[in-house]
């Protein structure tokens, strides 16, 4: 961004992933929205693994909205720094009005549909970029709908126990891997055993360390 800020044309490196990554988001938080919409990057071994980033945050001992305990200083960047983000990647984003938003409905209809990228997709743009509540069942449900899935059933799905204890087996495996916040990408190297790496400009160092470039590791 500073090259692209000085009038250059960083180049982009030419990686191809291999290793397996496992990728930790919810989409309660704006910067795993840009992540989500680029995370395909990382190729077909990239394992989409949605957490209550909330959950986690009490575990940890960490504020519920770290936004909301910043500076007014570091709030201004950090809404600043999402904006330049977005662009940069040629991605829609606008700042919800409910904020913060209740995501354990579609999270949960995530892991009930198997996490298929294009449903996560469409969820986390209807909360960052269309500002739609994705907290409603019925919203939710007519988001799968449009990619064939059966969003009724889904959304049934979501209350039932199983499904429960399926959101917090997942947020307890994630805090195991040592995740402290979303997004969070694990990449699982031969060499060096798993890397982690936080936040969606840490993406193309994840992709270098799952293609094998040890200085990225």
């Amino acid at each position: 961004m500073v090259e692209a800020a000085l009038g250059g044309a960083p180049s982009q490196p030419a990686l191809s992933p291999a290793a397996p990554v496992d990728f930790y988001f919810d989409y309660s938080s704006p910067f795993a929205y840009l992540a989500i919409m680029r995370a395909g990057e990382l190729g077909p071994q990239v394992r989409w693994r949605p957490i209550l980033l909330g959950g986690l945050f009490r575990t940890l001992g960490t504020p519920d909205v770290p936004l909301f305990v910043q500076s007014p200083e570091k709030r201004r960047h950090t809404m600043q720094d999402l904006d330049r983000q977005a662009a940069r990647a040629g991605l829609p984003f606008h700042f919800p009005a409910r904020f913060p938003m209740r995501t354990v409905l579609p999270l949960r209809v995530t892991l009930a549909a198997g996490s298929p990228p294009p449903l996560v997709r469409a969820l986390a743009t209807a909360m960052w970029a269309e500002d739609r509540d994705i907290s409603d069942p019925a919203v939710v449900a007519a988001i799968a709908d449009s990619l064939g899935l059966d969003g009724a059933a889904l959304v049934a799905a979501a209350e039932t126990p199983a499904l429960k204890q399926a959101l917090v087996a997942a947020t307890a495996e994630a805090e195991a891997a040592g995740v402290f916040g979303v997004p969070t990408f694990v990449v699982h190297t031969r060499e060096r055993g798993p890397q982690l790496y936080w936040g969606a400009d840490r993406l193309t160092l994840a992709m270098a360390a799952a293609g094998g470039d040890g200085s990225a590791m």
